[in-house]
């Protein structure tokens, strides 16, 4: 197993990639802890990863909550091993209609509530621990109505650079895995109507050179290798799974 007894922590565990990811990372022998904001979807991921794993509620983008919840970690477990920092929220609106209040929402969570995550985390990882961040391919491409989207996984990415920096004395490697269009609830959770989705996601199927919409478990395995020792000699770089969207 690929993560014996290590103690992994991922945000945003409740559902889609985080979920597909503590599933996987349980299946490599991790005792998983999960951060979620909805009660009701953080019992089910309780129930679903089984007698070893922790659902933890936190807003992340209150860094007292994340404190609280790296505590009851600690308690429980004694250190961390690994983060697998994923949660994050869009929402799509033209140049013209964006509101303070969504830019305010979208980097308080994307950017702020990932730094502070890896900040709280940082003193209870164990030498050699790796971290792993969730970026876009959004932060290479530009796309009309996610430019706030876009910008927050551009600070994401570049976050990867400047922390793995700072860890490395440490040997603790930091990376993100890139995701492309992947069949998960994020996107529904954007704002956009219905018929605009499907239009949206045609689209995109055609340019996307495998001619497909990605699969949860599919990131889930990239982050797997990020997270292992299989990736012993990698940090400050990004795993980029899309299908060859940004890339050809």
């Amino acid at each position: 197993m690929k993560l014996a007894n290590k103690i992994v922590v991922v945000t945003g565990g409740t559902s889609g990639i985080g979920l597909a990811a503590a599933t996987l990372f349980r299946d490599e022998g991790a005792k998983v802890v999960v951060i979620g904001s909805n009660e009701q979807r953080l019992k089910e991921a309780e129930q679903e990863l089984g007698d070893t794993a922790m659902a933890l509620r936190a807003d992340l983008r209150d860094p007292v909550q994340i404190d609280k919840a790296m505590a009851e970690i600690v308690e429980t477990h004694g250190h961390i091993d690994i983060v697998f920092a994923n949660a994050g929220a869009g929402t799509a609106a033209p140049l013209e209609a964006v509101t303070r209040e969504q830019i305010d929402e979208q980097f308080g969570l994307n950017v702020t509530g990932l730094f502070f995550t890896i900040q709280k985390a940082a003193p209870h990882i164990r030498d050699g621990g790796n971290v792993v961040v969730t970026t876009s391919f959004l932060n290479t491409v530009g796309k009309p109505g996610l430019s706030i989207l876009s910008a927050t996984k551009a600070a994401v990415r570049s976050l990867v650079r400047s922390l793995g920096a700072e860890l490395a004395p440490r040997g603790i490697r930091v990376n993100a895995v890139s995701p492309g269009p992947i069949a998960t609830p994020f996107a529904g959770k954007m704002g956009i109507p219905e018929e605009d989705l499907k239009k949206s996601g045609e689209a995109l199927v055609a340019a996307i050179p495998l001619k497909r919409i990605g699969d949860a478990i599919e990131v889930a395995k990239a982050a797997l290798f990020l997270a292992s020792d299989d990736s012993s000699y990698v940090t400050g770089t990004e795993l980029v799974v899309d299908g060859g969207l940004s890339q050809i």
